[in-house]
């Protein structure tokens, strides 16, 4: 099992800077990863960072961890900018980016801007812009006359450094989520509550992950990670769920489990192994 970070980027954790500051404390104390989520949460009245600002300046200030969100709602942005986006972190970080995708969850941050927050239309848009960045990664030039995007013969460049393309988990506990994930590399799930407690135990995440895998038809590398929370040397806990195949557990952190010098203490007293 690999151990990052998911940072709720909201609030008094909205700030870049801290985000920085995390980013050191969790490569000097052996976590893998750091994760951010992506919301616009400003529509609901709640200070919210950029996701993209706020990844490149963890790039640039650290050289290991593996750097992505968690997760973004792709069907609110424009696949074409978002495949740059990402090609060009995963440059100035070395190649060290996932992206995690998603419907996105909160309808505010759709009809306060003018989008239309139906869901099966942002599954609509998710399926076909994920296949418009992952065409666009991969360097082809892409044609595409879909329901709701088109590109006509457009080629990225600089690509991403990761060949043949950056990896792409989905995001999401139903089942479209769990069906759409087993087409790509990777699931984010989520088996904690908002207050920080544990909420899914590890027979229900493995019958989520069985889920996936009934879906999928080939033996291609897979990734599940779970977002939770644990204490400093609580290896006992984690090694369940590593035990019913998850590969990365992201610890939660977020202004309702903590303040932010209690989340940096968590983060500096390393992961839970």
């Amino acid at each position: 099992m690999r151990y990052g970070i998911d940072v709720a980027i909201l609030g008094d954790l909205a700030d870049p800077r801290r985000l920085v500051e995390l980013a050191r404390a969790a490569e000097e104390s052996g976590w893998d990863g750091l994760f951010v989520w992506d919301h616009l949460a400003f529509t609901w009245h709640v200070p919210s960072a950029d996701p993209w600002v706020t990844l490149a300046a963890v790039a640039q200030a650290t050289s290991r961890l593996v750097l992505g969100p968690a997760v973004t709602p792709l069907p609110r942005r424009r696949p074409a900018v978002v495949a740059h986006t990402v090609a060009t972190l995963d440059v100035l970080s070395g190649g060290r980016v996932v992206f995690a995708a998603g419907l996105g969850g909160v309808e505010a941050e759709f009809t306060a801007l003018g989008e239309p927050a139906d869901a099966r239309l942002r599954a609509a848009r998710l399926d076909e812009g994920l296949a418009i960045v992952d065409a666009l990664w991969r360097g082809e030039e892409v044609t595409h006359h879909g329901t709701h995007y088109r590109v006509d013969g457009v080629r990225l460049a600089p690509l991403p450094v990761q060949r043949p393309r950056v990896p792409i988990w989905i995001g999401g506990m139903s089942p479209p989520a769990l069906r759409r994930a087993a087409a790509w590399d990777g699931w984010v799930g989520c088996a904690d509550t908002e207050d920080g407690r544990m909420e899914l135990t590890p027979a229900q995440v493995a019958e989520l992950i069985t889920t996936i895998h009934s879906h999928r038809s080939d033996d291609r590398p897979f990734e599940v990670a779970l977002t939770g929370v644990s204490a400093p040397g609580d290896a006992a806990t984690v090694r369940e769920y590593a035990d019913v195949g998850v590969t990365w557990w992201l610890e939660h952190l977020h202004g309702r489990r903590a303040d932010y010098p209690a989340l940096l203490a968590r983060v500096t007293a390393g992961p839970p192994s």
